[in-house]
């Protein structure tokens, strides 16, 4: 009982502290850290990428160069301190060549919180270790909540309740050796905003369900080419709304892309597919788009935006809205796939003050990107758009200043879902087609601030939960009733809170958001957590 109340102490006291909401740099000039330093190495913020390759073909990168110092390290401070409650992951990329390497030391990357303020902020930091492969580009994430730690001062208690961390150190191949290594590392990101809306209310989807023809109430099939009878991109296919290149069946949609000489608005070309556009548009939320990506040299499927308010001859929106171009409009690319990259999937946003090879992107890899279906998302603020697959974040589009150069996305998107065809194809591709599960839109509800209260008494980890969700609650709190709902407010189990600690089964629970309300003397709170 004497640690629950030490840290029930811990959480009343963090109240006084302003936590930080995001932090992300691409090295590109629109992150916001400005205070990377260097200890005993030498650091460059914006040095041109020597390896444009898998993962990452950022023009620029930051250079980590350790010449042989004891305890060479990069490192910034923050003017606010972490809260890793609610969210405890750190992510980057970093390549580092076997020909930057000197010595015998295991290849490994060091991700050290500290307590800045402090004269020896090392004697109180939390660490965690990751592997690196050489040669390659790879995402690293570290998570407080689930990854191992260690903590340098043994009575330091678990890094997620503590309240203290306002820097960030990053450390290769280890300290107290005099070994050379030289690293490039790019988008580093850490994003949390507690204010942020919370997407929990289903406002639109298809679920693709039953056999034959796409539902017409939600999509429109676009056929007409653009002036210059060819679409953009150099693609060399026709859009058709012939079910056979996009329908239903056994509860997904297929797009098929097919080798076939097909003639249309006076066009004749060797290749035809679908593009469909929905007829629901929307501001603001999360977008999920469950999919496998189809195969091929030649294939080039998307899910993505569009403004409504494009003036597109053939598109959906344009003759009861249309009013700009592209890209005034505003264009989001929720995932990208290309067959001569097969394992890479690719997020993008395109506006007038960078579009068509756009500097504004990010991607990860993914190895079963078309034997698998995974969860293509992305959620869109007034503040920025953050895109991931299974959870797992790769960009955040988040410009410092927000114009009609920078941030067209102020108005309304629809959703466009297509496979085009390059003139890459291979000579034995004959048709491949990218499957959906379903595709879904989640707004705000009230449901997610109607007689909310912040209780920092309670405590729900960890988040992203695995198997089980745990709450620690205080003395007069337990004897309170707990209930767990879906994303779209069904109901799945209810609880008591009977003692200091709880643990819930979920291992059942599909992937996906899920919401908590307790309801205590203080009225109903509502937590949301994720499953992996």
């Amino acid at each position: 009982m004497r640690n629950f109340l030490f840290l029930s102490f811990l959480f009343i006291c963090s109240s006084n502290y302003s936590q930080v909401q995001s932090l992300s740099d691409t090295f590109e000039g629109n992150g916001n850290i400005s205070s990377w330093v260097e200890d005993d190495c030498v650091l460059d913020k914006a040095f041109v990428n020597p390896f444009k390759t898998g993962i990452n073909n950022s023009a620029t990168v930051l250079k980590y160069s350790d010449i042989g110092g004891l305890y060479a390290n990069i490192k910034f401070n923050t003017s606010s301190n972490f809260n890793l409650t609610t969210n405890s992951t750190f992510s980057l990329k970093i390549y580092v060549p076997s020909s930057g390497i000197t010595g015998n030391q295991t290849n490994r990357i060091s991700l050290k919180l500290q307590n800045g303020s402090l004269t020896e902020p090392w004697s109180t930091q939390s660490e965690i270790i990751k592997p690196i492969v050489l040669n390659q580009w790879q995402i690293i994430t570290f998570n407080f909540a689930t990854d191992s730690y260690m903590n340098l001062d043994p009575n330091s208690i678990n890094p997620i309740y503590r309240n203290d961390f306002n820097r960030v150190l990053i450390q290769i191949n280890g300290e107290n050796n005099t070994n050379k290594v030289i690293a490039y590392i790019d988008d580093f990101l850490y994003t949390y905003s507690e204010n942020a809306p919370k997407f929990n209310k289903l406002v639109w989807s298809d679920e693709f369900d039953g056999n034959g023809v796409i539902n017409p109430l939600n999509w429109f099939q676009q056929t007409q080419l653009p002036d210059g009878g060819s679409w953009f991109n150099g693609e060399i296919q026709h859009y058709t709304n012939r079910q056979t290149n996009s329908f239903v069946s056994d509860g997904t949609l297929k797009i098929v892309a097919k080798r076939e000489t097909f003639n249309n608005q006076g066009q004749t070309k060797q290749f035809t597919s679908a593009r469909l556009n929905s007829k629901f548009a929307f501001q603001y939320g999360r977008v999920e788009v469950r999919a496998k990506m189809p195969t091929g040299f030649g294939t080039f499927p998307a899910i993505w935006m569009l403004g409504k308010n494009i003036k597109e001859p053939g598109s959906y929106w344009t003759s009861s809205s249309g009013t700009v171009s592209w890209p005034a409009c505003g264009e989001i690319d929720i995932i990208e796939h290309w067959g001569t990259n097969q394992n890479f999937v690719q997020s993008a946003m395109h506006t007038p003050s960078s579009y068509g090879s756009t500097i504004n992107k990010g991607g990860q890899t993914i190895g079963t990107v078309s034997s698998q279906f995974h969860v293509y998302a992305l959620e869109w603020t007034t503040e920025k758009m953050v895109f991931s697959v299974d959870n797992n974040v790769h960009y955040v589009y988040n410009p410092a200043e927000k114009n009609a150069q920078t941030w067209p996305f102020n108005a309304q998107q629809y959703i466009l879902l297509n496979v085009a065809m390059l003139p890459s194809v291979a000579t034995n591709f004959t048709q491949s087609a990218m499957e959906i599960d379903y595709v879904r839109v989640y707004q705000e509800s009230a449901l997610s601030t109607s007689n909310s209260i912040k209780d920092e008494n309670i405590i729900v980890f960890p988040n992203p939960a695995s198997n089980q969700i745990n709450i620690r609650v205080s003395e007069n709190t337990m004897g309170s009733e707990v209930k767990i709902y879906s994303i779209i407010g069904q109901e799945l189990a209810t609880h008591i809170l009977n003692r200091p600690e709880n643990s819930f089964d979920i291992s059942n629970y599909q992937k996906g958001i899920y919401l908590i309300k307790i309801k205590s003397l203080k009225g109903i709170q509502t937590y949301r957590f994720l499953k992996n």
